[in-house]
């Protein structure tokens, strides 16, 4: 009898706590949007925080909530923001795929005006006189932009430059972020000339660092029927409303500096 007495106090209390625990998740439960699974379930599942969000959950409980556009991840499919966009009501702007382009051209055809002994790192160098390349508006060649790249879209290539795949990349942005230099820019795909430069020397002292440098020498302002290129502060520059890719700018640049992207 006295074993008794404290297993049945015991079920007593016990049954009291499960029923009041049943009320209170009845009454205390948070509503979930049943879109909220389905729209998770549709993202990439990289997690990689490009859109602003706190992983693809985050960005999915953004997206219902109204605090971002669908076209804010960088990585889904059109076909997925499409799906996306239609379970929400809203309607998808098509936006132009964009790719990450470097404008340098320089590498190891740039020799070092010190030696630099420092972390492996373009931020780190760049803090010590600007970097130890002769160009000081050049790239360093420490692969930080391939460092934050989540979409392993940028690898170094012999030459001591990075280089970025154009199927890989989704134009997050983080690599025009990191670069000291500025020398990364997200230009549409299907846009694919380019100016692999970014000096604003006179040309005879671009000439002396770089053979592969903008020397200002406005060949391409002539070439150009479309008036689409111009030299500002003795550099290239190309209007991209203008451009029609005709590619006569690249064929009359004498340092090979105004490319196609391959």
């Amino acid at each position: 009898m006295e074993i008794l007495i404290p297993i049945i106090t015991l079920g007593v209390l016990g049954a009291i706590f499960g029923a009041g625990l049943a009320i209170a998740s009845k009454k205390l439960a948070v509503q979930v949007d049943p879109r909220l699974e389905k729209i998770h379930g549709l993202l990439p599942g990289s997690n990689c925080g490009v859109c602003g969000g706190a992983g693809c959950f985050g960005f999915a409980e953004n997206l219902l909530s109204g605090k971002m556009p669908v076209d804010a991840c960088r990585v889904s499919e059109e076909a997925v923001k499409e799906q996306i966009a239609k379970l929400l009501g809203r309607k998808l702007e098509k936006k132009t795929k964009k790719v990450a382009v470097l404008h340098c051209n320089g590498g190891i055809r740039v020799k070092d005006r010190y030696v630099y002994d420092g972390i492996r790192d373009c931020v780190a160098a760049n803090l010590v006189l600007g970097g130890q390349k002769e160009c000081v508006f050049g790239c360093l060649g420490f692969d930080s932009c391939a460092g934050v790249c989540p979409f392993d879209a940028i690898k170094m290539t012999k030459e001591g430059l990075p280089v970025v795949d154009k199927d890989k990349c989704k134009a997050c942005n983080k690599c025009v972020a990191i670069c000291p230099k500025k020398l990364f820019s997200l230009i549409a795909l299907a846009q694919p000339v380019y100016v692999a430069c970014s000096s604003h020397d006179s040309g005879k002292d671009t000439k002396a660092v770089c053979a592969v440098g903008c020397i200002a020498c406005r060949l391409c302002e002539k070439a150009c029927k479309f008036d689409a290129i111009h030299v500002i502060d003795n550099l290239a520059v190309i209007d991209y409303h203008k451009c029609t890719s005709c590619g006569d700018c690249v064929k009359v640049c004498p340092a090979k500096t105004i490319r196609i992207r391959q």
